[in-house]
Parts: C-alpha cells; structure tokens; sequence
C-alpha cells in the first residue's frame, strides 16, 4: 500500500496543483492533507476549493482553526516583533478574502485522523503540530525521549505531522515485553512554504505492506519528494497584493 500524505500549503496554489500532480503520477491508494491550507499567499479560497473538490481528508492547522474562528490569531511563535508584525498582516489579509463558506468548512476541520491497520498490524496518527497541541513544534532536534514519550503516550506507532515545514524522519527504539519496537516520526514538510532552504514543494509517500512491523525498523519505507513549481508566479503574485513583499522572498529562498 501506498499512501500520500502533505501539509502546510498556505495559501499556494501553484505549488499545491504541481504536488497533487505529482502525487497522481504515482497512483497512490490514498492521500491525505495534515492542515494549513490558509495563510501568508494570495489563494486561500483557491486552495480551500481544490482540496474539497478532490475530496481528500484534511485536518486542521493551527492557522485553519484560527481563521476559521475568525479569532485573529494563528497560534504562531514568533521570534522577532518583526516576524509578529508579519504574521499579523497575514492574518489580517487571510480574514479580508477568506469567503464564509471557506470559513466555515476550515472550522469544522477534525483535529486529528487516525489510520489502524489490522495487516500489517500498524497504527497511523495524523496531526498537524503533535498530539497535544495543534501548534506545538516538534523539530528534528526534539530530544529523545521527549519525541518517544509523545509517541507512546498518543498510542501510536506511526506519528505524522507538520507545521514546522522542515521535513523528517525519525526512528525511535523502546522496550515492550522483552523485545525491541520502533516507532516512527515523520515531519512532512510543507508544499506552499518551505523552510529549509528549498523552495520545491514537498510531501511524502509511505510505502506499507504485509512485512511492516514495529519490530523492524526499516520496515517501513518513508519517501520524501520534493517537486518543481512556478515559484515566481506565487512570489509575483503576493508582491502584486497587499501581503508583505517578505513572504514571496521567502518562497524563493526556501525559507533562508
């Protein structure tokens, strides 16, 4: 079985047609979109429609959940007042355009999905930020135990998520009646807004059969793809509206 999964479009339409694209060259048996639709480009509406039109199961994103409340808050940590005042002209903008059917399917988005296998015997837990809460960051450089915690206490094997728009896969090794598991945590980056310094669009492809187990780690076989798109036409497209002129840099330097 193989399966697709992407997050964090953020309102980029070119980046997210080239991916589901891209995704139907490889005839998955099943996609799923892990939250963030909206936000920061200049197509929430656009983005938001081709999701339900393909009617892929999505769940909230932090900056979903927070336009869709029309609360003017997107849950974000920002490290400068710069980067503050940025997000609050994205929030701003997003309100402005954002139609009350868009609003309203983007408040009614589940907070998590999660997929259980009975062949292999696997559990899948899809979220946006961890399973605690819809905006916690989990980095690459979480520590161990901490990221393993996590995993353990969501009762999963599997965790996937997003929101950091950094892309990766972590293997972590426990104890379970004198054997040797593994659990699995998979960052899967962003599609509209990368920010580790490549601007292709990414999202990845989980590949499952009936020898996947937790007691072999490599099992199970995690593919991260990364595509071309017309980066200019979204950075050109932002630079023509009233969003700061910073997030199409952004775009075009991956997020650096």
């Amino acid at each position: 079985m193989k399966i697709a999964f992407f997050s964090d479009i953020h309102a980029n339409l070119p980046a997210l047609e080239t991916v589901l694209a891209d995704i139907d060259a490889q005839n998955p048996d099943a996609v799923y979109c892990l939250g963030d639709l909206v936000g920061y480009a200049t197509q929430p509406n656009e983005v938001v429609e081709l999701i339900k039109s393909r009617r892929i199961p999505t769940i909230a994103g932090n900056y979903d959940e927070g336009i869709g409340l029309a609360n003017g808050e997107c849950g974000c940590a920002y490290k400068t007042d710069l980067d503050k005042d940025l997000g609050v002209q994205s929030i701003a903008y997003t309100d402005s355009v954002i139609t009350p059917e868009h609003r309203q399917y983007l408040r009614m988005l589940p907070r998590h999905i999660r997929l259980e296998f009975q062949n292999p015997n696997l559990n899948l837990m899809l979220v946006h930020g961890s399973p605690r809460k819809i905006n916690e960051y989990l980095f690459d450089d979480r520590p161990e135990a901490s990221l393993l915690r996590i995993i353990r206490d969501a009762h999963t094997d599997v965790l996937l998520f997003g929101h950091t728009h950094k892309p990766y896969h972590r293997v972590l090794a426990y104890e379970e009646a004198g054997q040797t598991r593994y659990c699995h945590a998979i960052n899967l980056g962003s599609v509209g807004k990368p920010k580790d310094g490549n601007p292709q669009a990414g999202y990845v492809l989980l590949h499952l059969n009936e020898n996947t187990s937790t007691t072999d780690a490599q099992s199970l076989q995690v593919e991260f793809r990364r595509v071309d798109y017309d980066v200019e036409k979204a950075a050109l497209a932002i630079e023509a509206s009233s969003l700061p002129n910073d997030f199409a840099q952004m775009l075009r330097t991956g997020g650096k």
